[in-house]
């Protein structure tokens, strides 16, 4: 028997080899490059192992070099500046031991370049070709090709991993590398393990030390290190409480969040969106020493913060701290011949001792070296080592080598160039943190002393003594385009605070006298004068850090006193109330000791004060100084401008603390005096009627406030025209009133109207659109389109609390609504916990017995009943209705409405007997307040009727019954939802509805 034939099995070509193994070898400044390049190793394969390499480490032998790059595979440099230094010290002994090593291992050792700068030839003989401006596919060829392989898959950006070293987070702020940024590879990689050790949580470090240190350096060299890390990276100036928030909310506009008008809003939809990001962001706080006021702004989420501070105190939240120690002796001398090239080590090393290893000093005298190539080094040190002489005895607070160094740099700053020595001492009177380039630029020539007015008129004047400026004293400095000229300048420079104090302490009065006048004239003639307009708040925003070291706060300048005012008035406008209020104080208090307490600013500034109190809530110290004014005005027998915005501003106040009848006598009294005064003040005349309109409408009387805000409104029209922001404010206010007075077509017809006029005129997160939105949205309510309703409401709520913040009047007066929106739709549990907490809301920030705390309670009663808990119903609509009597009056629409609620819950807690007299009591009521015809009378009736029937009262309920459907369908018709529900046999009930002020 033969055997069949062999089975054939199919033939696979051979599997490629595996790739040999690579060693990464790269010093710490090039992490990101050294990431991307093992990653791009990994995907053809490679085994990679990084070994990152340490310039100021200890030299190795010859033999132990060879060791290290026999190992198996094969060795990839990766060469920057620190490699590329081979021409001094250090680093030229090492270019010898390369020179000996490489020849005999060409084959096996390839090299990269990731610096612009020129090859040296020890860096030629490797071969090394550079990774930089030719793309990260090109980029990906030569790493490959260094290591003898070619890809086997096309160039892609990783979803996750590194990012290509010359592609930037997609949001940056952070400020240019310092290219001499030297050492503190421990402490780098401290701050790295930590902020990256949180387990998807996000992490907090704080980098702490004394003045000098290098702190703000070190966390720039971080967020370029290991920037590939991040899809975000913002450094947040944070010297001050006013500087943090204005730096932190600039991301928020940024990236399209919060684009109100108040800085809270912008912050807290920051927050939020940082808590609920994936968490690939680092935040850096740089300079944060007002830990408690600061605290607040930290972001909570997966992502990274990192502080820098003197104090040590923000470990109380959360972060872990590292202290930043002066350099160590080999970092310092490292640095040094960095900084001064012509410096031998031994000389490098003495200036670091006598610094005592202080960056900011060591940067400074090796500036000075660097820039006097011909003094003598030995001469310069033996000068620190003994003391100067000739070194002024100024700023006794700073310590002797500090003074001796700068001494040093200011006198030779001033034999160099005279006006440069001069815009040294000018800048000493901004704000070192953010010194103001753009307004300098700007400046009027004749607004600047003479040897300044030079450097304005010459091109290319302002930068080259800038530079100049950075290059001998180590300012920072950043650069930008100049849209105008397609040029390349200077845009801000950041001065070390101590160096400041110390050029400041050595200016003669009449000197002190003249760059403070000067520097106050600056920011005057940066006043966009419209504090109010949107599109200047960057300016102010520039402006306020500079204020204190100006002097323009103790100035008597009348120009200054007005720059101030508006300073303050931009501040309220962004709804920084707390910094508003302080500083209006400061001014006030020194404008009422120099000028008196009548002087047009203090009288103005007075005002300001009352305007923040109210805005803070601080409401009876914002009545005390409304009053003070009024009487100060008073005794003087003042009756003009100044008097009738007094009696505006307490308006306001008392409108606002639920005063209104007293409210309503003061914009009487204001608006008649403004009308006594002719028409050259009918705009402010005009003002005053719509607040005492506003006033008549929080009293209940809604034909006459209609009235009034209808007769502003057509006036406004003709003077202003119809689509002017305080025209279509009075269009608003009159489409409220028309509503609340039950002509729901009327009021539709116009908001719709008007909404579409604010969303062209002004923008669709305007407080005014989303306020007008709001009412358009219960007018949708109130004609039975519930659906359309809550989409208007839950958009505009959502705005405005990023506009504003969760507890802003504005915000609860729509979630109020809102809420009872949800009821209506058959939500209640989510409408009762959001009526609960605004309740609570307005109890914390108006009081407990505020019309508006009270009436949201009488809702939750609402709330209650349905839940079938109808004793605490009970006593919570009875008890509210009691209360809102006792704020407003009985015959107020507000009580009316809340005794409707009191008698539904005394009927369901078995009580019709009473339920019947409080309706009969409150339907007399509300047809003195509103008419017979009016829907709150109607609904009344309604429950009257239910109630009559459940006492046996047939007849009278019948009768009751018809009447009140009949008045109905005559005013919105019979098929109306609202004459649907009342036939329906359903319980009237009453929404307490506040209004904006």
């Amino acid at each position: 028997m033969s055997a069949g034939p062999s089975p054939s099995f199919p033939s696979f070509p051979p599997s490629p080899p595996s790739p040999s193994p690579v060693s990464l070898v790269y010093a710490g400044v090039s992490n990101g490059w050294a990431r991307w390049i093992s990653w791009v190793l990994a995907r053809e394969g490679c085994a990679v192992d990084e070994l990152r390499w340490s310039p100021l480490s200890r030299l190795p032998e010859v033999g132990e070099l060879l060791d290290f790059f026999g190992r198996p595979g094969r060795v990839l440099l990766v060469l920057d500046d620190w490699y590329l230094r081979f021409d001094t010290g250090r680093n030229r002994e090492w270019a010898q031991v390369l020179h000996q090593v490489m020849p005999r291992l060409r084959d096996r050792v390839g090299a990269v370049t990731v610096t612009t700068r020129a090859l040296p030839d020890e860096a030629v003989s490797l071969g090394a070709v550079t990774l930089r401006g030719v793309g990260p596919e090109e980029a990906g060829r030569r790493v490959l090709g260094k290591v003898g392989l070619v890809p086997r898959r096309p160039h892609r950006r990783p979803d996750e991993g590194p990012r290509y070293p010359e592609d930037p987070p997609a949001v940056t702020n952070a400020p240019r590398r310092n290219p001499r940024f030297t050492g503190r590879e421990d402490v780098l990689d401290e701050v790295h393990d930590v902020l990256t050790s949180g387990d998807g949580q996000g992490r907090r470090v704080l980098l702490h030390g004394p003045p000098g240190v290098g702190k703000s350096q070190t966390a720039t060299e971080y967020a370029r290190r290991f920037a590939g890390e991040h899809d975000l990276i913002w450094w947040v100036p944070a010297a001050t409480k006013a500087a943090a928030r204005e730096g932190f909310a600039a991301l928020a506009r940024l990236v399209g969040l919060g684009e109100g008008d108040q800085l809270t809003g912008q912050i807290e939809a920051l927050q939020r969106a940082f808590a609920h990001d994936e968490g690939r962001w680092l935040v850096i706080f740089d300079g944060a020493e007002d830990v408690d006021e600061i605290a607040p702004l930290l972001p909570r989420g997966r992502g990274q913060v990192l502080i820098t501070a003197q104090t040590d105190a923000w470990t109380r939240h959360g972060a872990v701290a590292r202290a930043l120690p002066p350099f160590d002796r080999e970092e310092g001398v490292a640095f040094a011949c960095r900084r001064a090239p012509q410096m031998s080590e031994r000389q490098a090393g003495e200036l670091a001792d006598l610094v005592d290893g202080l960056p900011l000093l060591l940067d400074q005298s090796a500036a000075w070296i660097d820039a006097h190539p011909a003094a003598d080094i030995t001469r310069y040190l033996t000068a620190l080592k003994q003391g100067d002489p000739h070194g002024p005895g100024r700023a006794p607070d700073v310590p002797p080598t500090h003074r001796l160094v700068w001494a040093r740099t200011l006198r030779s700053l001033e034999d160099r160039s005279p006006s440069v020595h001069a815009l040294l001492s000018l800048l000493t009177f901004f704000n070192p943190d953010t010194l103001p380039v753009r307004l300098l630029r700007s400046a009027r020539p004749s607004g600047l002393p003479p040897l300044l007015a030079g450097l304005a008129t010459e091109p290319g004047g302002w930068d080259a003594a800038l530079l100049t400026i950075s290059e001998l004293t180590s300012l920072r400095v950043e650069y930008d385009t100049d849209s105008r000229q397609d040029l390349v300048s200077v845009v801000s420079l950041r001065m070390h605070r101590s160096f400041r104090h110390f050029v400041r302490a050595g200016l003669g009065p009449d000197t002190e006298r003249l760059h403070a006048a000067t520097a106050a004239r600056v920011l005057v003639d940066s006043d966009p004068g419209e504090p109010g307009n949107p599109a200047h708040w960057q300016r102010y925003a520039e402006l306020l850090p500079h204020l204190d070291p100006s002097g323009a706060v103790e100035s008597e300048d009348g120009d200054v006193r007005r720059l101030l005012l508006n300073c303050i008035e931009y501040l309220r406008v962004r709804g920084e109330y707390q910094g508003g209020l302080l500083l209006t104080r400061r001014v006030l208090n020194r404008w009422r000791s120099g000028s008196g307490a009548t002087d047009r600013d203090a009288l103005a500034a007075a005002d300001q004060e009352a305007r923040m109190l109210r805005g803070l809530g601080r409401y009876a110290e914002a009545e005390d100084a409304g009053r003070a004014m009024l009487a100060l005005l008073g005794s003087t027998g003042a009756t003009g401008a100044e008097l009738l915005r007094a009696k505006d501003g307490l308006g306001g106040t008392l409108m606002a603390r639920g005063r209104y009848d007293e409210a309503r006598a003061l914009y009487e009294e204001a608006a008649r005096d403004a009308a006594e005064r002719g028409e050259r003040y009918e705009p402010q005349t005009l003002q005053f009627r719509t607040n005492l309109a506003l006033a008549l409408g929080l009293q209940g009387h809604y034909a006459e406030s209609c009235a009034l805000h209808r007769e502003v409104y057509d006036r406004r029209v003709a003077l202003l025209g119809s689509q002017e922001r305080r025209t279509l404010q009075s269009g608003s206010y009159t489409a409220r009133m028309l509503r609340l007075l039950g002509r729901l077509g009327e009021a539709r017809s116009l908001q719709e109207y008007n909404v579409h006029l604010l969303r062209r005129t002004l923008d669709e997160d305007h407080r005014q659109t989303l306020l007008a939105e709001h009412n358009l949205a219960l007018c949708l309510r109130r004609d039975g389109e519930l659906e359309a309703a809550l989409e208007t409401m839950r958009e505009v709520r959502r705005r405005l609390i990023l506009l504003s913040g969760a507890d802003h009047p504005d915000v609860l007066l729509v979630s109020l609504d809102y809420a009872m929106l949800l009821r209506a739709l058959g939500h209640r549990g989510r409408a009762r916990d959001l009526v609960g907490s605004t309740a609570e809301a307005y109890a914390h920030k108006l009081g407990e017995q505020h019309p508006y705390a009270i009436g949201a309670r009488n809702n939750l009663a609402i709330l209650l009943l349905d839940d079938g808990e109808t004793e605490a119903a009970r006593d919570l609509a009875v008890r509210s209705t009691r209360e809102l009597e006792a704020a407003v009056g009985r015959g107020h629409v507000w009580a009316v409405g809340c005794a409707m609620n009191g008698a539904s819950a005394l009927a369901a807690a078995g009580d019709p007997r009473a339920a019947v007299e409080l309706g009969r009591d409150a339907l007399e009521r509300a047809v003195a307040a509103v008419g017979a015809g009016h829907v709150l009378a109607v609904n009344l009736e309604a429950g009257l009727a239910q109630d009559l029937r459940l006492l046996g009262e047939a007849e009278e309920a019948d009768a009751r019954e018809r009447g009140a459907l009949a008045a109905l369908a005559v005013t919105h018709g019979a098929d109306h939802s609202q004459t649907r529900y009342m036939r329906s046999g359903a319980r009237p009930y009453w929404d307490f509805e506040g209004q904006p002020i």
